[in-house]
């Protein structure tokens, strides 16, 4: 880690971490502002997966945009359009425009973490990556969880908490004004590399990437709904996401280590057997405070770490354009299943019961640990 630009490295931390703040309150603060309205969880779960869409919307152009304007103007730029969105829906009620500022939003959040990722990966030494991208994770998620806290500090005290939530992204904007504008490579469109040559070499980055946006997009907008009708009040229930995040900030530097010292392919497995043996607990543990939180923390670390191992895998298994579009892979899969996941979510919870939210999780976690055989067993690194 001596050879590491250190002032790219901190610049790029602190300015993905911003974004994860904005991002943490933003969508806590739009689930429960339907919900105190009356709107259904369905409903919800329908404009959770509208922004979902605009991240797989603009990831196969990603690469375009960085040839073009440079990687910082390209993220500088998806800053503003999530500041602006994020600002335009305090003066509307309208769903419909709802539904077009967070496909906007979603477009500049996959914009971000594309770039991000693949800028990371690229500055880290192949003896230290999973410290390295563990430290660019953390900071985001440790700055994500103050969202939902926010959210619940200032539920009701704040008239114009869309505007503020909005004018947090901008607060970025110095972070990335200081890094070199080099970033991940440029190579013209035409010399890309096609995902149908990547995508073989990643089944468990994919499906790792895919429970992960699941868990995430699912813990900030329906767990706090999901804790409220187990009878946890509102302020709780906003912080029971704000929970998971604490346990997924926690443990990244550690699971990061583990990676580097006994092999990224067992620590990653090995969080997702974790989660599957967790999740059975939630609807039981509900009711029970200390162990609802501690299961939380823990559920939240191992979520984690399956993300952020995936990424330390595309810097395994890919360098130059490869990487970058391995990271695009990455955050379409992101926008696919955080589109879809919370749409059958919602609407299994509203069917259903409320139970459906773990079981959905569970689901996809079984998913991730069988890819992870897979790969064993084919001996793909």
């Amino acid at each position: 880690m001596k050879h590491m630009p250190w002032r790219d490295f901190f610049a790029l931390v602190v300015s993905i971490g911003v974004v994860g703040l904005g991002l943490g309150a933003t969508m806590p603060l739009t689930a429960l502002t339907l919900h105190q309205r009356g709107v259904g969880t369905d409903i919800i779960g329908m404009i959770t997966a509208v922004s979902a869409l605009g991240i797989l919307a603009a990831s196969p152009f990603v690469s375009r945009w960085v040839g073009r304007f440079g990687a910082r103007a390209t993220m500088l730029g998806a800053v503003w359009v999530a500041s602006l969105a994020t600002i335009a829906m305090q003066f509307t009620d309208h769903l419909l425009a709802w539904s077009v500022l967070r496909f906007l939003f979603g477009g500049a959040m996959g914009v971000l973490f594309t770039i991000g990722e693949a800028w990371v990966n690229r500055l880290a030494p192949d003896n230290s990556r999973g410290r390295v991208v563990a430290m660019y994770t953390t900071s985001f998620t440790f700055f994500q969880l103050i969202g939902p806290a926010l959210v619940a500090l200032f539920n009701d005290k704040i008239s114009w908490s869309f505007a503020a939530c909005g004018l947090l992204f901008l607060l970025a904007v110095p972070g990335l004004m200081l890094i070199s504008n080099s970033g991940p490579e440029r190579e013209p469109e035409e010399h890309g590399v096609k995902w149908t040559l990547i995508l073989p070499r990643m089944p468990m980055i994919v499906l790792g990437a895919a429970f992960f946006a699941l868990f995430d997009t699912l813990a900030l907008s329906l767990l706090p709904l999901y804790a409220m009708e187990h009878g946890i009040g509102t302020d709780l229930a906003l912080l029971s996401a704000t929970v998971v995040l604490v346990g997924d900030t926690g443990l990244q530097f550690v699971l990061g280590w583990m990676a580097d010292r006994f092999g990224r392919a067992k620590v990653h497995a090995g969080c997702g057997v974790a989660v599957c043996l967790l999740l059975p607990l939630l609807p039981f543990a509900v009711g029970t405070p200390w162990l609802w939180w501690t299961l939380l923390l823990l559920l939240g670390a191992a979520a984690g770490g399956i993300y952020m191992l995936a990424l330390v895998a595309c810097g395994e298994r890919f360098t130059g354009l490869s990487l970058t579009s391995a990271s695009a892979i990455v955050n379409a899969t992101w926008g696919v299943t955080s589109g879809g996941g919370p749409l059958l979510t919602g609407v299994l919870m509203q069917s259903v019961g409320v139970n459906a939210l773990p079981a959905v999780m569970w689901v996809c976690a079984a998913i991730f640990v069988g890819s992870a055989v897979w790969e064993r067993r084919k001996g793909i690194v």
